[in-house]
This record gives structure tokens, C-alpha cells and sequence, in this order.
């Protein structure tokens, strides 16, 4: 640790610190009497006895066998903190409020926890209904204390439809400013329905809904820019067929998050949605950012060599010279089964995992196809443009790869963000979490302006530059409105008075 407290390095920041990603523990009863008013005790009934509603109950009643048959996931344990304030605090906005002073941390930007779990219901009747009542219930919670804290809308996208629908009433009707969506969902192959009737048999794959999607999921995202929402990503990996051991949650957690993401930026950018939609902004919360680092420099290296140009030039089957290929095999074919079988390799077995097919055809059947169709690229500066300035990534404060994005050798436009993970069993105690950030500048890996932008600019910007009143109200206010405006912010002590709005400046 750093060896001062995190209170003591708030005190001598001269901005506010934002937590990018912090949750709650929603209580069920609770739940329960939203999902009743909001959709009747009929649907509330069926969601008490869906297995959805406790998914860990079903692996321990299998034996290691059938765990083991099944490929049963084992489910995750003992994940949350069990400091008696801080598991409190996760429960009660009120008591979170109070606690943040003794975390450093002036405004809470806060997430789900049983909330995420929403999108595996199949049902889309049930589905809905639990998102509209947790919605309802999150604005009540927090609305109180919206001068710190600011919660975020469960938004679906298992459909455009109810996803459109969702964030238009999260916005307008309840008045909230962030949406939690679920950016990648398992699908089963529609192929599947002709020979296999029962959908849990299906095989499923991944939709990351930016390219190759069975739907269109444009108007999402041009809803967001109209309701200056950002797309902001929770969403893992854990189920993944790489990620189902029936025996360890830690082999299946490690890096879920970043796998997860890497699927969706990705299909965001080849799939030419920040090419389309350049004013919004995508965060992709809890995977870190050693992930997006490795897929920036990896689209750069593929672009490079494979765009349309770069392939006919170098790569395009009929620039084979046969002729002197020919005069090598004369020259070189030692061997008799290659001096016996030149001719048939010379006419249609040039590409050994394309055996039978000449290059005329080889060339032909995939001449002028261009993987990078959808994105404007006419150099490596375009990279930033569409992959660096829209994203965001947010990193927890033990994280020293948060370094990396920083490190002026790489030359990297990318920005992570704080995200506590406050109310999750890898924050023990929420006091330390700004300390543990803290570390990377003791440790000499990131200076104070880089800890500026991680823990304060790079949020405004994330939020603030899509909906410049995102901060109005809270205790940032002021220092966020000068930070969109001049791109920098002397913000010094919060008033933290038990209703307060206002920050000297």
C-alpha cells in the first residue's frame, strides 16, 4: 500500500475523484415488492420460483459426476465484502453516501450486482418487467442522495425493440443518466431448428451485436445519441463454452470480463459503428485495459496487412509467379513423389489448405472483398479516431496494467477510468481503494496529471461530453462543466455538507 490513507491523498488533490464503476447489493425482498407493483404479484410469483432468480442452487444439488457431465459452471462464492460498514453501506444509499468521505471518492457512479443477471431471462415478458421494476427501484433508492451518487438503468438488448424502449422511459421518465447494457448475448443457431426441437440442445453462439447480428442494432445506438446516453458494458464471459469448469470459479473469472470486450470493441470497429455514430461513447467496465491495448496495436498490424490494397499487391493468389515456380521445382525437387506429382501441384494444389482449386479460382472467388469496408481508413492516425476517442475502459485500482495505457513509449490514445468494484469481494475494505491507485504514482508508473485523468477527466469525458448536465446536481459540477470547457479543472475541497451540490472553486 501506498502508506497514506486514502482520505489524506484526497485531501491533496486539486480535483475531485470520480468512482467510474462502483455497485450496490439490491436487497430481494425489495425487488420483489417493485416487480409486484410494476408488473403485478402474478409475474412477481413466477419470478420466486424461477432458477434465475438463485443460479448457484442447481450446481450444488449435482454430484461432482453430473457436474462434471454437464459441464456445469461453478457458480461463483463468498463474493462480497464482509466488513460489517462496508456490507452495509453496499445495501444502504444512505450509508454508502456517508461512507464516501472515508473513501476518497466524491462522486459514485454506481452498477448492478443482482441487477446483471436480468438478461438471462429468456422469457421477454418476465425479462422486461424485472428491468422496469429494477429501474423504478434504483432512480427511488438513490434519488436521495443524487448529489454523490448516480445509479445506472438495466437496459436489455437482447431485442432493438425492448432496448429502444427501456432507455426512452430510463431517461425521460425516470430521469436517469447511465445505462448498463448487456453488449454480447449467447444465441442459438436458427439452423439448429430443423433437426432439434428442444432450444436448451441448441448450440449457441455469441452475438456482439455491432456485425453479423440476426438484428439491426443501429437505432440502439442512434437512441443513445439522441438521449446523450453512453453505451456503457458490464458484460463477461463467464458460460462461454472456454469458461464453464465445474470445479473453479477463479479459472473461469480470470479475464472474463476483457474476453467479453474484446468481442464487442472490436465488432464496434469493423463493423464501422463508431464510424456511423462518432459522437457516442462506449465504456467497457470492469475488464481493464491491458485487453484493449493488445487489440489496438493488433488492428493497426491487421489493417496493415490486410486491407484491400495491401492484398491485391502482395497477397492475391494469381501474382504467383508459375513459371519460375515451375524452374525452382525442376532445380530443387530432389525427392521422386515430388518430381512425379509437379504437374497436378502446378495446376491446382499451389495453397496446401485449399488442395484442388487454382488460383484463377482462388483469386476470383474472393477478389474485392475488403474486411475493412466499414470503417474510413486511410491511415494509422484513423485508428485513434475511431478505436481511441470513443472508448473507455475502466480499471480497478489494484490493476498496475492501468500503467501501460499511460506509458508515453506506446503512444496510446486510450483512457481508462476508476471503477472501484466498491461492494465486490476484491475490495475487502472500500477505505483503501483510492490508496491502492495511489500506488501507481509511489511506484514511479504513472504521474499526477496521468492520476488526474484516471480518476477524474477521463470520466467527465466518458459522460460529460455526451450530455454536458450529466454532472449537474452533484458535487462535481462545477469542476466538470470547466473540465469539458478548458480540459482541465482545479476543483479543490468538496463541501460536503449532508445535502450538499456545491464544490469550491
Amino acid at each position: 500500500m501506498s502508506g497514506k490513507s486514502s482520505t489524506t491523498i484526497r485531501s491533496a488533490l486539486d480535483h475531485p475523484v470520480i468512482d467510474a464503476d462502483g455497485h450496490w447489493l439490491e436487497l430481494q425482498p425489495v425487488f420483489e415488492d417493485y416487480v409486484a407493483e410494476v408488473a403485478g404479484p402474478k409475474l412477481r410469483d413466477r419470478y420466486l420460483q424461477h432458477p434465475l432468480r438463485s443460479y448457484g442452487n442447481a450446481w450444488y444439488s449435482l454430484t461432482p459426476e453430473e457436474r462434471q457431465n454437464h459441464r456445469a459452471r461453478r457458480p461463483g462464492w463468498w463474493l462480497v465484502p464482509a466488513e460489517t460498514r462496508d456490507r452495509a453501506a453496499a445495501m444502504l444509499p444512505a450509508l454508502f453516501r456517508e461512507r464516501m468521505d472515508d473513501w476518497g471518492i466524491d462522486l459514485a457512479l454506481i452498477y448492478p450486482t443482482m441487477g446483471f443477471t436480468l438478461s438471462r431471462f429468456e422469457d421477454e415478458e418476465m425479462r422486461r418487467a424485472l428491468v422496469r421494476a429494477y429501474n423504478v427501484m434504483a432512480r427511488d433508492m438513490f434519488q436521495p442522495y443524487s448529489d454523490r451518487i448516480l445509479p445506472a438503468a438495466v437496459v436489455t438488448l437482447n431485442t432493438p425493440a425492448e432496448a429502444i424502449e427501456e432507455t426512452e422511459y430510463a431517461v425521460r421518465t425516470l430521469g436517469m443518466r447511465m445505462a448498463m447494457m448487456n453488449c454480447t448475448i449467447p444465441r442459438r443457431i436458427a439452423a439448429d431448428e430443423e433437426w432439434q426441437s428442444d432450444p436448451k440442445k441448441q448450440r449457441v453462439y455469441i452475438d456482439c451485436l455491432a456485425m453479423d447480428s440476426p438484428y439491426d442494432y443501429d437505432p440502439v445506438w442512434a437512441k443513445c445519441v439522441e438521449l446523450n446516453v453512453a453505451v456503457t458494458n458490464h458484460t463477461g464471459s463467464m458460460g462461454w463454452p472456454d469458461r464453464s469448469s465445474p470445479t473453479s470459479f477463479v479459472a473461469d473469472h480470470l479475464g472474463h470480463f476483457a474476453q467479453s470486450h474484446h468481442y464487442f470493441a472490436r465488432g464496434l470497429f469493423l463493423g464501422g459503428v463508431t464510424q456511423r455514430f462518432p459522437g457516442l461513447n462506449f465504456g467497457f467496465l470492469e475488464g481493464g485495459i491491458g485487453w484493449a491495448c493488445n487489440l489496438y496495436s493488433d488492428l493497426i498490424g491487421h489493417w496493415q496487412k490486410r486491407n484491400k490494397q495491401y492484398m491485391n499487391q502482395h497477397l492475391n493468389p494469381t501474382n504467383l509467379d508459375r513459371g519460375a515456380l515451375r524452374q525452382l521445382f525442376k532445380t530443387y525437387a530432389k525427392n521422386d513423389s515430388l518430381r512425379t506429382h509437379v504437374d497436378a501441384i502446378m495446376e491446382c494444389n499451389l495453397d496446401c489448405v485449399e488442395p484442388g482449386i487454382s488460383l484463377e479460382e482462388l483469386s476470383a472467388r474472393d477478389l474485392g472483398y475488403d474486411e475493412f469496408a466499414a470503417v474510413d481508413i486511410s491511415g494509422t492516425d484513423d485508428f485513434a479516431r475511431l478505436f481511441g476517442r470513443p472508448f473507455y475502459f475502466g480499471c480497478e485500482a489494484d490493476d498496475p496494467m492501468t500503467a501501460v495505457a499511460f506509458d508515453k513509449r506506446m503512444k496510446l490514445p486510450l483512457k481508462p477510468i476508476l471503477g472501484s468494484d466498491i461492494s465486490h469481494f476484491d475490495v475487502p475494505d472500500a477505505s483503501e481503494v483510492l490508496e491502492e491507485a495511489w500506488e501507481l504514482v509511489d511506484d514511479g508508473l504513472i504521474d499526477e496529471q496521468d492520476f488526474r485523468e484516471f480518476t477524474f477527466s477521463n470520466a467527465v469525458q466518458l459522460h460529460g461530453a455526451m450530455n454536458p448536465d450529466f454532472f449537474k446536481g452533484t458535487v462535481v459540477e462545477h469542476a466538470a462543466a470547466h473540465e469539458l470547457e478548458n480540459g482541465s479543472a482545479d476543483a479543490g475541497p468538496v463541501r460536503r455538507t449532508p445535502q450538499s451540490t456545491e464544490t469550491i472553486q
